[in-house]
């Protein structure tokens, strides 16, 4: 496939040569006051070693000794759904941008060439938190020093490629580089953790896995009794009914909390819960055996999973994450064309007071359980969810997630969480990433962002500088460590 024609009025370098920086005071407010403040908060938490309870980061990367990151392309565009849905959304095609197709159609191999169409519309991440981790990680990772576009793609792809050749690049150096304490990544319920096992022979027992169970709760998927196979397989105990289901997932998870595991991760589009008897959630697995379940039984279902696993977060101690709101993959074409997980998910409204209320009626002041809540809708951020952690003592509101994981997104998460939450009833900062090279960028707004907001409640006379101060450390890491049990 040709290169696409660039756009010439974002071609040309910087003017004079000047060399591409970024700013030290990036994300804190223009005050000269508050910006003090930020400044020395800043200093702080700068340097703290990262805590990332919840990513994607496949646990392979950093389990081969001899994994890369791969080129420039494989590392910055091709699995990155912020990039992929930003560049199709301005006219370029995921087969021009190197995505493999499902259906044997042809797809961009030229890696330089997949780099060029990404450099030449670098410019439409202006504003975005895409483009400030970008900049971080071209920046600050890499030491490019000049600004990415048609006309420089091909001497920073070179720049890039001598980089990522050198051991101080490998995924397992840049582990101690990011001073990263804990690596939590996102696991199938019925992988074998061969990864994890292997993580810990090497001594490398920070990367820990979490159990995430929704391909077995999704009764309707057509790949469904595919799933409840391998989970016999892998727990060893023939799943032939309800009870034995629910004996194998306890299995499974006793199997995650072996390797380290602090949490399960829960995905659904509406947080809807409701306890069935056991009889009536065993007709509805066995109907699901059958191959006849219906989006209402699958509904009804989750429905009830959710408070099973509540139950068993209090038996067994993984703190439950629930993350809620998106309809993913809206773009049927695209799905079918190249399956899941491109770009293509939009935010949803969601309902949480009605909704969780027989979960936490149930668990919610149980002092073994801990949820902590994700939401994709802001609206809820201050009518909904911080009511609800700022009363149940199992519940903790999760950071920003996904479209609102931003600058302006985190300032009002604050604004609208923390008067009827306090931050102690919020579950810190995490990445929530599978760009591994991005994790320390990710972090670095967050705490940024934090020690502004801060900032501004210290030169409003709320809260005391050495308040401030103490806030700044819970906000880059305390939080998070209290939230996981770590």
């Amino acid at each position: 496939m040709g290169s696409s024609s660039t756009t010439g009025s974002h071609d040309g370098v910087l003017a004079g040569g000047v060399t591409w920086n970024l700013s030290p005071d990036r994300c804190f407010d223009g005050d000269p006051a508050r910006r003090h403040i930020a400044r020395t908060l800043y200093t702080q938490v700068r340097d703290l070693p990262l805590f990332c309870p919840h990513g994607h980061v496949p646990p392979m990367l950093l389990a081969d000794p001899t994994a890369r990151l791969g080129s420039p392309a494989e590392l910055f565009v091709i699995p990155d759904h912020y990039i992929l849905r930003m560049l199709v959304s301005q006219g370029v095609t995921l087969e021009q941008l190197g995505v493999p197709t499902r259906n044997g159609r042809p797809f961009e191999a030229d890696q330089r060439a997949i780099w060029r169409r990404f450099a030449e519309r670098f410019h439409l991440f202006r504003g975005t938190p895409t483009g400030l981790w970008l900049q971080s990680e071209l920046v600050e990772l890499f030491g490019v020093t000049e600004r990415l576009n048609g006309e420089s793609a091909d001497r920073i792809y070179d720049q890039l490629e001598v980089q990522l050749a050198r051991p101080a690049f490998t995924p397992r150096m840049l582990l101690d580089r990011f001073r990263i304490e804990l690596l939590a990544t996102t696991d199938a319920a019925v992988d074998t953790l061969d990864a994890h096992r292997q993580l810990h022979a090497a001594g490398l027992s920070q990367i820990i896995p979490t159990f995430r169970p929704d391909a077995l709760v999704a009764i309707d998927a057509p790949d469904w009794r595919t799933q409840i196979a391998r989970l016999s397989a892998v727990a060893g105990i023939e799943v032939v009914d309800y009870p034995s289901y629910i004996h194998a997932l306890e299995a499974r998870r006793s199997a995650f909390k072996a390797l380290g595991a602090l949490a399960t991760d829960h995905g659904v589009i509406s947080p809807i819960t409701k306890r069935l008897s056991s009889g009536e959630a065993g007709r509805l697995f066995e109907r699901a055996l059958r191959g006849e379940s219906s989006a209402a039984d699958a509904a009804r279902f989750t429905a009830h999973m959710l408070i099973e696993f509540a139950r068993m977060s209090c038996e067994d101690g993984l703190v439950m994450q629930l993350h809620a709101g998106s309809l993913r993959n809206h773009h049927t074409d695209l799905e079918q064309r190249f399956g899941p997980d491109k770009g293509a998910d939009i935010p949803v409204a969601t309902e949480w007071t009605r909704n969780l209320r027989p979960l936490l009626n149930a668990y919610g002041a149980d002092p073994r359980f801990r949820i902590i809540l994700f939401t994709l809708d802001e609206s809820s951020y201050s009518r909904e969810l911080a009511p609800l952690a700022g009363y149940y003592p199992a519940v903790l509101l999760g950071p920003p997630w996904w479209f609102h994981d931003s600058v302006n997104g985190m300032r009002r998460y604050f604004d609208l969480v923390v008067e009827t939450a306090g931050l102690y009833n919020t579950a810190g900062f995490n990445d929530d990433t599978r760009a591994f090279a991005s994790i320390p960028a990710r972090h670095d707004v967050w705490r940024r962002v934090s020690c502004d907001w801060l900032a501004g409640q210290v030169i409003q006379g709320l809260l005391a500088e050495e308040e401030a101060t103490e806030l700044a450390v819970d906000l880059a890491v305390g939080l998070a460590k209290r939230a996981y049990r770590a």
